[in-house]
């Protein structure tokens, strides 16, 4: 009767309107931990800003996670990478409470999960809750805190999003969740690049760099004492982290706003995002210095391809524009979810036309406009790239890679290698890559794939399938491609040696592969399907015994599959006593 009221008044709380939560609304979402942070709300990550808190647990798995506020488990899911074991539950105030990287779920909670994979016939599985299913009050378990999917040591995951449109919400900076934090954000390095224009295309000249020197907490200065001379049109980047209280990770960044002569003429702040805009956060940042800074790394401009949400203030796209021979003051302030702030001021003088960069010409290359459809086919090599993808203009480049092919004694390469564009072009949408492969031998092609060189030269897969002739690739990343073909099934290696296992709760096995990656791993156990835990981090998969479903005193056969990116598959069979 209290779960049929409870249900009742949460259904008709869910139907208002949408609210903003309130500061203090949320129950802290895990018992007995010291509540501290290993990761805040934005932090931009490869491709992605980190949609909510990651809190630690101590370093253990186990703990108990709470319900934040009334509501009802409205999703659950289970994956071998991302969130890995998750619950999503919904809350009057129309607002959603995500938690990831869980061990297990409540008794109830687990019980329908097994009910629901066996439905659906798969381990990995996400699906939705009735209301009635699961209502929850604040402060009830509803989990243990975990390590499971994309996750590099025990934490919990929390989120809270808008229900209607699911965009995330900065959990810190609204006041939801409790936090210390009196260390002001850290201003490390200070770049300067100018900009030219080729038609429709900008071209930005290599960075200069200055370093900052910290006065005091919050104050920061150049080194150098003389002016930072400027271009007819320039902006600055700057590379920045934040820390908190009684922990040594570094965290992103809430707010930064840029000043000239006492006008604001940019700021940046990450209240919160739809998850179709998260891989703006390569449009806010440096792109090419991110990928190799810890730290984070602001353009202090707007690229054309990236949307103004993202920017209160923007003003002439943040450019500067200092004629030669005069001064201008500028302020850069960061501030975090905290309040706390830092300023780097300093000054800067115009240069000398003479001396501001020019672009040289490039009239031969074809024009990829940001805001239109490109293709091109030449030697072998097709590229479609959708408008929208770019974030801003750029001139199309592809030629012959000369450079000996890389080291890979599992491989076969079939071709040479092609460099395409710049691996450090960030892409926001998916191009259709197409690279001839007319000599590759009929055995091979169900193998065939493309490879690349990874920003730091490693070579990395990225799929596609054979197609006429050529290889066909949807990808977010150019550069360096090869032919390739991936011949090695993948590994599969018991972590249990004895027959008789009436003694354990669990198997696992270690599974891997050589290059492409495991795409699937499925278990029958006497012939039926059985569930498995998979953890892409660690490369294992575990079954938990299941007695009901396949009894017990007695042998039983089970036989392991999995295949790998490129069609590879291994089979492991073998008999065991429970």
């Amino acid at each position: 009767m209290r779960h049929l009221l409870l249900t009742l008044l949460l259904a008709g709380g869910l139907s208002a309107a949408a609210q903003q939560p309130r500061s203090g609304a949320y129950r802290f979402p895990v018992r007995n931990v010291a509540g501290l942070y290993s990761a805040n709300f934005g932090e931009m990550r490869p491709n992605h800003f980190h949609s909510g808190v990651d809190i630690k647990t101590d370093g253990v798995t186990g703990k108990p996670v709470v319900a934040a506020a009334d509501g009802y488990v409205v999703r659950v899911a289970v994956a071998p990478g991302g969130y890995g074991r998750a619950l999503y539950i919904a809350h009057p105030d129309g607002t959603t409470t995500v938690y990831g990287h869980l061990e297990r779920f409540r008794t109830d909670i687990e019980s329908y999960l097994r009910y629901k994979r066996y439905e659906l016939g798969r381990s990995n599985v996400d699906f939705a809750c009735k209301p009635s299913l699961f209502p929850v009050r604040a402060g009830d378990t509803i989990a243990r805190s975990g390590n499971s999917g994309m996750s590099f040591g025990p934490h919990l995951h929390f989120e809270v999003r808008r229900s209607t449109d699911q965009r995330t919400l900065n959990t810190l900076a609204a006041g939801l969740l409790p936090v210390r934090d009196r260390i002001a954000p850290r201003i490390l390095r200070l770049h300067y690049v100018e900009v030219d224009s080729l038609g429709v295309v900008p071209v930005h000249s290599r960075p200069r760099t200055y370093d900052v020197v910290r006065r005091g907490e919050g104050d920061y200065v150049l080194r150098q004492t003389q002016p930072v001379a400027v271009g007819r049109r320039g902006y600055f980047i700057i590379e920045c982290s934040d820390r908190k209280d009684e922990v040594h990770n570094t965290f992103g960044i809430y707010r930064l706003t840029e000043e000239v002569d006492g006008e604001v003429r940019y700021e940046y702040c990450m209240d919160g995002f739809r998850f179709d805009e998260t891989r703006y956060c390569n449009a806010v940042s440096h792109y090419p210095m991110q990928l190799a800074s810890r730290n984070e790394v602001f353009r202090l401009t707007q690229l054309a391809g990236c949307p103004a949400r993202f920017f209160p203030v923007m003003k002439n796209r943040a450019l500067l524009t200092t004629p030669a021979g005069e001064r201008q003051q500028v302020r850069i302030t960061a501030e975090d979810d905290c309040g706390n702030r830092s300023v780097l001021a300093f000054t800067v003088e115009g240069m000398s036309d003479e001396r501001t960069f020019r672009a040289a010409a490039c009239d031969s290359l074809p024009v990829i406009r940001h805001d239109r459809d490109f293709s091109h086919d030449r030697d072998g090599v097709r590229i479609d790239i959708p408008a929208g993808t770019l974030y801003e203009s750029c001139f199309y480049t592809q030629r012959p890679c000369d450079a000996p092919l890389p080291k890979d004694s599992t491989l076969l390469f079939l071709s040479r290698g092609v460099e395409i564009l710049d691996v450090r072009l960030p892409m926001h949408r998916y191009a259709t890559l197409r690279i001839a492969a007319p000599h590759v031998p009929a055995e091979l092609r169900r193998h065939a794939v493309l490879a690349s060189l990874s920003p730091k030269g490693k070579l990395r897969y990225e799929g596609g399938t054979w197609e006429e002739g050529r290889i066909r690739l949807r990808t977010r990343s150019l550069g360096t491609f090869f032919v390739v073909a991936d011949t090695v099934r993948p590994a599969i290696r018991p972590r249990f040696t004895a027959h008789d296992l009436s003694g354990q709760r669990s198997i696992t096995f270690a599974v891997g592969d050589n290059f492409s990656g495991v795409a699937s791993v499925e278990c029958r156990i006497d012939g039926r399907m059985a569930v498995l835990e998979e953890n892409r981090v660690k490369g294992t998969v575990t079954h938990f015994f299941d007695d009901e479903l396949f009894g017990r005193r007695k042998e039983h056969t089970l036989r392991l599959t999995a295949t790998d990116g490129a069609g590879n598959t291994r089979v492991w069979e073998g008999r065991y006593y429970r």
